[in-house]
């Protein structure tokens, strides 16, 4: 099963400030700039090529405290899976569009195998580490957002061991948002 990520940090590798507040991606880089080829970046053809998803607690709660009407829930039909050994059940609001799992990783990913997906989405920084530690993310997609936050959440915790990351493609937006694509190789 391939595992893949798809973040955006700031440049100094921040996926949320001090206080894991995004308002610094909604008013970073070239604001005047047309947009219109490709808006979301490529966000939306990625999702449309997992068809499952695992992500942290705090990932959840972020995305809860959004309040996404169905017309904004930008996962479409994807199963999700929550990451958590506190929480029993998905806040309301995200009831019967998250799973909460406190298991194992590796079953995890082997049960969504032996149930026939194909491709997961992996988010939020201490799953997207989790994940790297045990060897299974394949791919790796940063879009760094031209602002430094000089402290915050950073994108990756300790890794046990050292990641090669290859093959990168690098496609800069005229936002001045720079997306950079990588093959994940373990040493």
């Amino acid at each position: 099963m391939k595992c893949s990520v798809f973040i955006a940090t700031s440049t100094d590798g921040y996926i949320a400030d001090e206080n894991g507040g995004l308002d610094w991606l909604h008013i970073s880089g070239n604001q005047d700039a047309d947009m219109s080829e490709n808006p979301d970046m490529g966000f939306a053809d990625y999702v449309d090529s997992v068809d499952c998803m695992v992500m942290g607690r705090k990932c959840m709660e972020t995305i809860s405290g959004f309040n996404l009407t169905p017309e904004q829930w930008p996962y479409g039909d994807i199963k999700i899976y929550v990451l958590s050994n506190t929480l029993k059940a998905a806040p309301e609001n995200l009831a019967g569009k998250v799973e909460v799992y406190s298991g194992s990783i590796t079953d995890l990913v082997h049960q969504l195998e032996q149930d026939g997906y194909k491709h997961a989405y992996i988010d939020g920084g201490s799953t997207i580490t989790s994940f790297l530690n045990r060897q299974l993310i394949n791919e790796i997609t940063i879009t760094r957002v031209p602002v430094i936050l000089g402290g915050g959440i950073p994108l990756f915790g300790k890794v046990e061991k050292v990641v090669q990351l290859r093959e990168a493609s690098v496609i800069v937006f005229p936002n001045d948002y720079v997306k950079v694509k990588y093959a994940v190789n373990y040493l």
